[in-house]
């Protein structure tokens, strides 16, 4: 358990250990959220590619990719048609 000391501008030093579990860097921004009684503490970056991946749950599934090989190939079916899409006339 580690404690941290709260500034007159409400500040705190997260404790290296707690930055080094959350892999926090300089720079880093961190979310903070209720669950019950408790704040919790994660790395913003962490919780916003989750929150993607939540959001394509199932996707893969209802447009029939089983392999990567059809990942790759529906992400060249998506290119064609995007250049033929600006080719001039």
């Amino acid at each position: 358990m580690d404690l941290a000391k709260v500034t007159s501008r409400g500040q705190i030093t997260i404790p290296i250990e707690i930055r080094k579990h959350l892999g926090i860097k300089d720079g880093d921004k961190v979310l903070f959220t209720f669950v019950g009684n408790n704040v919790v503490m994660t790395n913003a970056s962490v919780e916003a590619l989750h929150e993607a991946q939540n959001a394509f749950a199932g996707e893969a599934e209802r447009l029939g990719l089983k392999s990567e090989d059809d990942v790759v190939d529906l992400v060249k079916q998506a290119r064609a048609e995007r250049s033929s899409d600006y080719q001039c006339v």
